[in-house]
């Protein structure tokens, strides 16, 4: 990360929410403790949680926000995007996004990072939308993906 505001932002984040997860093995709690604290620390998102694969569909997990799509089909939208590819995808403009999955019409920008298993094979994603178009940008990418990293070990252990 870049020096600045934003990525010590994101480290003192990343050490909060690693303090928290320490003192269990579950990781529904975990996610429920992350999405908790992302949402409430990053400005601006609108939905912050959790989809995880259970027999081949993504479903929705722990999250803060607005109700969300509970199973999203498979290979659309954003979050498969993640899953299929094996990466973070951010996206600008959902409304561009060939496939976008609209569970909160009021979204504009999203940013999913994939979930990984000790077997290197997805698991799931963290997905966090916005309000605002072209609201997430590299740092918040980097920021997003030590806290899964840092989740996936705890679980990968």
């Amino acid at each position: 990360m870049t020096d600045g505001p934003r990525p010590n932002r994101w480290a003192r984040m990343l050490i909060q929410i690693a303090e928290l997860v320490a003192k269990t093995s579950d990781p529904i709690s975990h996610r429920a403790t992350a999405a908790a604290v992302l949402h409430h620390k990053v400005p601006g998102v609108s939905w912050t949680g959790f989809y995880m694969l259970r027999q081949g569909d993504l479903m929705v997990d722990a999250y803060q926000g607005p109700v969300a799509c509970l199973l999203l089909e498979r290979h659309l939208g954003v979050c498969w995007a993640a899953i299929d590819q094996r990466e973070t995808v951010i996206v600008a403009d959902v409304e561009k996004f060939p496939g976008h999955i609209p569970c909160d019409g009021r979204t504009r920008s999203e940013i999913v990072v994939p979930l990984f298993g000790p077997d290197g094979k997805p698991i799931g994603v963290l997905d966090v939308d916005s309000h605002r178009a072209d609201h997430f940008d590299d740092v918040d990418r980097e920021g997003f993906e030590s806290i899964t990293r840092m989740l996936e070990s705890r679980w990968n252990r």
